[in-house]
């Protein structure tokens, strides 16, 4: 069957281009550069929230069906600090600003601040009635911010990438030691809240749409049925990136796979790249990446942390310490995409993109067909 054309042809083929000439730089971490801020409640609130409700669905500010009407007592009174996704909104000049910060250190895609903009996450936050609407306008954030940078240079494209976090919930594993056929959350579920995130995603800009942090592939599963449908709906596409996590030492994600069976379990989607994120530094990840550069037959991404969480939660590899192991992983023939997760910074970009310039990227084993 022949894949649905692209959405936007001249920017997916620009994106492939790219990726068979260089090796292409993903940015870094959003929460370590919103750490820098020391944002408090008020911040995280803005005039919108402030009053503990939004003000934008509390009557008489407009009409409602009675389903999202807000007001004293409703789940916006809760705490909000730490709520990053909620920024795009009341800080969206912080936001904007840390995309710009990364593309200025030599990133070549920046990803929405959209990590837990789902309803199912949102609902930590009283606040599921924003999940399209921070996907919308994470998108749109970061697409003014790539196309400032690049009329500066138009012969450099600056891509958006759509990001679908994980969730809170795993849809594989019960959540209760004593029930374990429990499931805190279904297929149907994750893919309903899945499909309204990307479609926000699409309608904002996004030039790629990016399933990534995967500790369970079976959510995995879900927001990739998720984006088929909302393509499906449009007759057309966005390259897709799928990124798992391994959790710890024993070389597995959570729900118990390897690097290889989850290749092999997301495989069929014919994303335009795999790779792995987060949870251990790029040292730790060499071998894993290692495993889906040998049998994958899509691009390879990596974004790792910088090296493992100390005891004070921060984050101790330095730009040099990152850039050092990742230009062997490039030198190696590994990768076609790389950035940085949790811990790292504009530093650490600008350090791992000069570490990485020049060195050919990997050749995929048999590239997808990609005709429009």
């Amino acid at each position: 069957m022949k894949p649905l054309p692209w959405l936007h042809p001249e920017r997916a083929q620009a994106l492939l281009r790219g990726l068979s000439e260089r090796i292409l730089i993903i940015d870094g971490a959003m929460g370590t550069m919103i750490q820098q801020h020391s944002l408090t409640e008020a911040d995280y609130r803005g005039e919108r929230f402030a009053e503990g409700f939004d003000r934008l669905y509390s009557p008489p500010a407009r009409e409602h069906d009675g389903e999202h009407v807000h007001g004293e007592g409703c789940g916006c009174s809760r705490d909000q600090r730490g709520n990053n996704d909620l920024l795009t909104l009341t800080r969206p000049e912080i936001i904007a600003g840390i995309h710009r910060e990364y593309l200025q250190a030599g990133a070549d895609l920046v990803e929405t601040n959209t990590f837990n903009s789902t309803t199912i996450s949102l609902e930590d936050y009283g606040l599921e009635h924003l999940a399209r609407e921070l996907n919308f306008e994470g998108a749109k954030l970061a697409r003014g911010v790539c196309d400032e940078i690049e009329a500066l240079d138009p012969s450099r494209p600056r891509y958006v990438i759509g990001v679908l976090g994980p969730t809170s919930r795993t849809a594989s594993l019960s959540p209760d030691v004593n029930r374990p056929g429990y499931r805190a959350i279904s297929f149907d579920q994750l893919r309903a809240a899945y499909r309204e995130a990307a479609d926000g995603l699409i309608d904002g800009g996004a030039d790629v749409l990016m399933v990534e942090t995967i500790f369970d592939t079976l959510n995995a599963k879900a927001a990739l049925f998720a984006v088929e449908e909302a393509f499906d709906a449009r007759g057309a596409r966005l390259p897709v990136m799928i990124s798992g996590t391994i959790t710890d030492a024993s070389g597995r994600t959570l729900s118990g796979q390897t690097a290889e069976a989850f290749w092999y379990s997301v495989r069929h989607v014919q994303p335009t790249a795999i790779g792995l994120n987060c949870a251990l530094g790029a040292k730790d990840l060499r071998v894993h990446v290692d495993v889906l550069a040998q049998i994958a037959d899509s691009h390879i991404s990596t974004h790792p942390n910088a090296g493992l969480p100390n005891a004070f939660g921060g984050y101790d590899e330095t730009p040099e310490d990152m850039a050092a192991v990742l230009g062997e992983f490039a030198r190696a023939g590994l990768l076609n995409l790389v950035g940085g997760c949790c811990g790292t910074s504009p530093a650490h970009i600008a350090a791992i993109a000069a570490a990485v310039q020049g060195v050919p990227p990997r050749q995929p084993l048999q590239l997808i067909d990609t005709a429009a």
